[in-house]
């Protein structure tokens, strides 16, 4: 039998609203509203991109919230995206910091020409969270693209 140990309601409630954050960044980014996924990070947040997760050299760094809009507003080139999350891990909770990691499937369907065609891309996101009051926020953001699958749709 596995031990289980237990947590305090704060404790919980950090959990719940880190995980809240993460699914709302995916909801945002479906619907293509920028100005609030960009609310989700703190003013001088770092999003840091890696094209090729074997490849240490990021592709793309952005250091603030304003600087994230073109990078969301990029989402709106695609007819559609669906972002699917998988399992998320909380590394470590302290009273105002966190730390943790997030799978993700991003659907992304594009229409040239009158044909349709889905690019899948598998992603992990590596995250730090700060507390700032009572709102968690990314502080900063790691995206890894592991592999993208590029198919026609009928």
């Amino acid at each position: 039998m596995s031990e289980h140990n237990s947590i305090t309601p704060e404790e919980a409630a950090d959990w719940l609203s880190i995980r809240e954050l993460v699914d709302a960044y995916a909801h945002y980014a479906d619907h293509r509203d920028a100005p609030s996924q960009m609310s989700l990070f703190t003013p001088d947040t770092r999003f840091i991109v890696y094209r090729d997760a074997k490849n240490q050299q990021p592709s793309q760094t952005v250091t603030s919230r304003h600087g994230l809009a073109p990078v969301f507003e990029e989402l709106k080139k695609y007819e559609a995206t669906m972002h699917f999350i998988g399992q998320s891990t909380i590394f470590s909770v302290g009273a105002a910091e966190a730390k943790g990691e997030t799978y993700c499937l991003a659907h992304h369907i594009t229409v040239k020409g009158g044909k349709r065609s889905l690019m899948v891309a598998a992603l992990r996101y590596l995250d730090a969270f700060v507390k700032q009051g009572a709102r968690w926020l990314f502080a900063e953001r790691r995206l890894y693209v592991i592999w993208i699958e590029e198919r026609p749709l009928s």
